[in-house]
């Protein structure tokens, strides 16, 4: 895993912007970031050809005030910030093509994007996002507070649930050993009964089987001596999301980390349907979406749709 050295953070001019600048500074202090991008995006700013020649600067004053309000709301946070290149970027189009673009010409390790629960919005970006972006993408849901104490990490012990473990202990890590509890949801199959085995006694198999498979997957990981909790959740509801997101409440979790699943170019779109469905369903805690940095080489077909 790597350091954030370079992040975009999307604001709206929205309440929930202090709450994004905040976790871009509580992220930048333990990580050498160099530079962050404020981005605003606008999805429309065509103005009438006769208005223009009434008002040519209008546009340009338009784009200079918003760049304004940003500087003001990062400025309340990170102070007189000597260290850290803060830039100041709007743009016109569709918010999620033109961040993935921003994304790939300054090769940024992680985009923060809010999720809104009160406020209007969709969160179909944060969707896109997370299926295109080259990079981390972490959504921040409205009134969250940074700090990392406890993080919840769902795991089926695979590759990519191993970029997201690896990414777990590095934050940790960094932020004072924090402790991570790392969840394995599994169910029963429903042919179970042809083994002459009852539902109890294949639930304890099943079981027995993740906590073996858990001992296989945490030898190939260097955990830096942070504490790791390993916990099994039966799914007899067949909603792992809801399992996923009762646990992370139960344990007090400040917040989420999950791999995403597509690496290659034959899989930039499918980040799966756990990593999917949470950033649908979860308006409660900070969710991070990990990436190896450069995995989705599906971004540029998106790109060249611009």
């Amino acid at each position: 895993m790597y350091l954030i050295k370079k992040m975009i953070v999307c604001l709206d001019q929205s309440s929930l912007d202090k709450t994004l600048v905040e976790f871009a500074q509580f992220i930048a202090r333990v990580n050498q970031t160099k530079k962050i991008f404020f981005v605003n995006v606008i999805k429309n700013l065509s103005v009438p050809k006769e208005v223009l020649e009434e008002f040519p600067n209008l546009i340009e004053n338009m784009i200079t005030e918003r760049q304004n309000a940003m500087q003001k709301t990062v400025s309340e946070v990170f102070g007189d910030q000597k260290d850290i290149s803060l830039n100041y970027v709007v743009k016109e189009g569709n918010l999620s093509k033109k961040i993935l673009k921003l994304s790939e010409e300054k090769s940024v390790d992680m985009i923060i994007i809010g999720r809104k629960t009160t406020l209007p919005g969709t969160g179909v970006a944060a969707l896109r996002l997370a299926r295109r972006a080259s990079c981390s993408l972490l959504i921040i849901p409205e009134t969250t507070v940074p700090k990392v104490q406890k993080i919840l990490v769902p795991s089926d012990f695979s590759e990519y649930s191993k970029d997201a473990m690896e990414e777990a202990i590095m934050i940790a890590a960094r932020h004072g050993n924090a402790e991570i509890v790392c969840q394995n949801v599994f169910n029963v199959p429903s042919g179970y009964h042809f083994t002459g085995k009852t539902y109890e006694e294949f639930t304890q198999i099943m079981q027995m089987h993740a906590e073996i498979n858990y001992k296989k997957f945490i030898r190939k990981i260097d955990t830096k001596n942070i504490k790791i909790t390993p916990v099994y959740t039966q799914d007899d509801n067949d909603d792992p999301v809801q399992e996923i997101i009762d646990k992370a409440l139960e344990i007090g979790a400040d917040g989420i980390v999950i791999g995403a699943k597509g690496r290659t170019a034959a899989t930039a779109l499918f980040i799966g349907s756990m990593a999917e469905r949470l950033i649908q369903f979860n308006d409660t805690l900070p969710l991070l979406v990990t990436r190896p940095k450069g995995k989705n080489a599906g971004i540029l077909d998106y790109i060249l749709e611009i």
